[in-house]
């Protein structure tokens, strides 16, 4: 497992998640740096990662990619006006690299892109102020966006063209599918509402103790969230209550999650999650021993800068090899 990692001060911060041999097995882990440089020219707001592919948006209005097999860069996309809020790759199930990359901005515009070679597909204008958040439907037909303009709307990835928007009355700050793509979380400050993704009906709400400010959907029913409160919460999304939670995480608020599925082959444990702190600590954490005690995280890395965001993918030999060939060409 890879994982990569924004901050304020303008630098990318890659990581592979390795197993040590030899050791025992409540630390059988460790966090190697793959790369670390200053890709962007101001502070960077999101960053994604699918497969052998990763991304970063920067308030400097462009799109930084990286290969992380090779740990280089891919070159980056201009196609933004303003700043970049939000990235994310879409990934079909026959595939095991991204097919599209989508990226939001601060003008309330969503841009579309192919992967092959990451050609501008289109942009479409979603929001009249600023998008926070965007997510792809696991079909890759839809997408969901959060505005500062207190509004939720919905994508049509087939056609290239908004085809809901309505008025939430609050500003929402993440929008995020479950990984059936059969519910989708909106979060509100403090509060996460869970909706059907068909009619975006409310099923239950539940409120964290302080603002959340990162979010992944796991699996069995669980969202997993993060923030102000420095603690990992993980939430039965049925029953809106908490499963188990990871208090005093970390010691400054929680920027990042990420879930590691079951169909990740990169490590044999899939119980896995990794989190990022504001004061630049990455952490790694069996959610197993969470249900009995507060548990010592299994990896940790110190970037020593104010980290913005946190992103995570799964590599594998085929992964890579498939990636080389796909990538070949070089970005227009």
């Amino acid at each position: 497992m890879s994982l990569i990692a924004g901050s304020y001060e303008k630098f990318i911060w890659g990581f592979k998640l390795k197993t040590l041999k030899h050791e025992p097995s409540s630390q059988n882990l460790t966090l190697t740096p793959l790369f670390s440089y200053q890709s962007h020219l101001a502070h960077i707001t999101s960053a994604a990662a699918a497969g052998p592919a990763a991304a970063s948006g920067s308030a400097d209005d462009t799109i930084h990619l990286y290969d992380l097999p090779s740990a280089s860069s891919l070159g980056s996309l201009h196609q933004h006006t303003s700043s970049v809020t939000s990235v994310t790759f879409f990934t079909p199930p026959s595939l095991s690299f991204p097919r599209n990359l989508l990226s939001a901005s601060a003008d309330g515009s969503v841009c579309i892109f192919d992967t092959d070679p990451f050609v501008h597909l289109k942009t479409v204008l979603v929001h009249k102020k600023a998008v926070n958040d965007l997510s792809v439907h696991p079909s890759g037909k839809l997408a969901l966006t959060v505005g500062r303009d207190e509004c939720l709307a919905m994508l049509n990835l087939v056609r290239g063209r908004r085809s809901f928007y309505c008025r939430l009355g609050k500003e929402a700050s993440l929008v995020k599918f479950d990984l059936g793509g059969e519910r989708f979380f909106m979060v509100t400050e403090e509060k996460v509402g869970v909706h059907e993704a068909e009619d975006a009906k409310l099923v239950t709400e539940f409120e964290c103790q302080k603002r959340v400010l990162a979010a992944a959907p796991g699996e069995n029913g669980l969202l997993f969230t993060g923030g102000e409160d420095r603690s990992i919460t993980a939430w039965d999304v049925n029953s809106g209550k908490v499963a188990y939670c990871i208090d005093d995480a970390h010691s400054a608020r929680v920027k990042g999650i990420v879930v590691l599925t079951r169909n990740d082959s990169t490590v044999d444990d899939p119980y896995l999650l990794a989190s990022a702190s504001s004061d630049g600590v990455i952490r790694v954490w069996d959610v197993r021993m969470s249900m009995k005690e507060k548990p010592n995280p299994l990896a940790e890395a110190n970037t020593k800068s104010r980290l913005t965001c946190l992103a995570g993918s799964s590599l594998n030999v085929s992964t890579v090899i498939a990636w080389k060939m796909f990538s070949a060409s070089s970005i227009e």
